[in-house]
């Protein structure tokens, strides 16, 4: 896959410096990116989509204009009413355990969650049960080695997820969103690798960093320069057809 060069990347940047301030253009922004990513490899018109973890509705809102059959499953009430929107037929559910039957979808999203949760490998296999065989997994995060991995406290978090929390208070006289341990969790890119390639119902279609606009592929074969280069891992999955043991 080969994304639109160092205009995109630098357009995403300014977006994600400006976060805070202008988070609808933000947002907007990289549901459009990613959802140009997924229609590369699979069509949407038509196509029941689940979006996991998506937040206010971004990412579902820019699937269905394509016109897919969205359905958003976010676990916080708070993230779903964020910054005054509503999504229709917004699911209150945890991605560990979502309401919907085994191969119901032709895609399955999930962007910058993985890092949110404490068993990345059973958020994994769920959006791999909800996937029908030859359907399409899109899962993308920030890894705790980024310079982004602190979200809101990078980039010192390298010196310590504490004392970067800790700076964030002094700076801003208020905690810090994310505390590592309870709602953001140290993801690595070469295990998560290493998970998704040992497992036998996935074809990993593509591993590269999401932004990056030259060597994206290459930076993720690169064992600790990786952890660091690669700033948001992007694994696009394909569900493997059932397999008859008779």
């Amino acid at each position: 896959m080969k994304d639109p060069s160092i205009r995109r990347s630098l357009t995403l940047f300014r977006a994600f410096m400006n976060e805070q301030s202008d988070p609808e253009h933000c947002y907007g922004l990289l549901a459009r990116d990613a959802v140009s990513q997924v229609e590369r490899y699979e069509p949407l018109d038509g196509r029941t989509v689940l979006d996991i973890g998506g937040g206010s509705g971004h990412f579902t809102e820019e699937f269905r204009r394509r016109g897919a059959r969205c359905y958003l499953f976010e676990p916080d009430p708070a993230e779903l009413g964020a910054h005054g929107r509503r999504t229709p037929g917004a699911v209150l559910a945890d991605g560990y355990l979502l309401p919907v039957a085994d191969g119901t979808a032709d895609v399955c999203f999930s962007s910058n969650v993985l890092e949110h949760v404490a068993d990345p490998q059973t958020f994994i296999s769920e959006m791999v049960r909800v996937t029908r065989p030859g359907g399409l997994i899109y899962l993308s995060f920030t890894n705790w080695y980024s310079p982004w991995g602190g979200h809101e406290t990078a980039p010192w978090h390298y010196l310590g997820a504490a004392r970067a929390r800790a700076r964030y208070e002094r700076k801003h006289g208020r905690p810090a969103k994310h505390t590592l341990g309870e709602n953001l969790f140290a993801v690595h890119v070469g295990p998560t690798l290493r998970h998704v390639r040992a497992r036998d119902d996935v074809q990993v279609v593509t591993a590269r960093s999401r932004y990056w606009p030259f060597l994206a592929g290459a930076i993720t074969r690169v064992p600790g320069v990786r952890e660091i280069a690669t700033w948001n891992l992007l694994l696009i999955l394909r569900r493997c057809p059932h397999v008859d043991e008779h």
